[in-house]
């Protein structure tokens, strides 16, 4: 699985930006993805120093499609704590 596979995109919410201003940023990752290789992928990708990472799987909701409810998708999602002084820039607090 390569880097881009582990890390597949950020998760940019009020909530997230928020967290962000503090050093810890959001992505989805893959559902096999451990935090060994979230760690490794995070600092080749944006050329960061990760302190910490916490993993957790998400899952999805009921919804309404019409008259019939449907479930939306579970997905993993990954809580990344930079080292002091490092930013990813595309967050909008970064």
């Amino acid at each position: 699985m390569s880097l881009y596979q582990v890390v597949r995109r950020p998760v940019i919410t009020e909530k997230s930006t928020l967290l962000a201003e503090g050093g810890k940023y959001i992505f989805e990752v893959a559902k096999d993805a451990t935090k060994i290789r979230v760690k490794e992928a995070v600092e080749r990708v944006f050329g960061v120093g990760v302190v910490k990472v916490n993993v957790m799987t998400v899952r999805g909701k009921m919804k309404r499609f019409g008259r019939k409810p449907k479930r939306q998708r579970s997905w993993k999602k990954a809580v990344v704590k930079l080292q002091p002084g490092d930013k990813i820039e595309m967050f909008g607090a970064g």
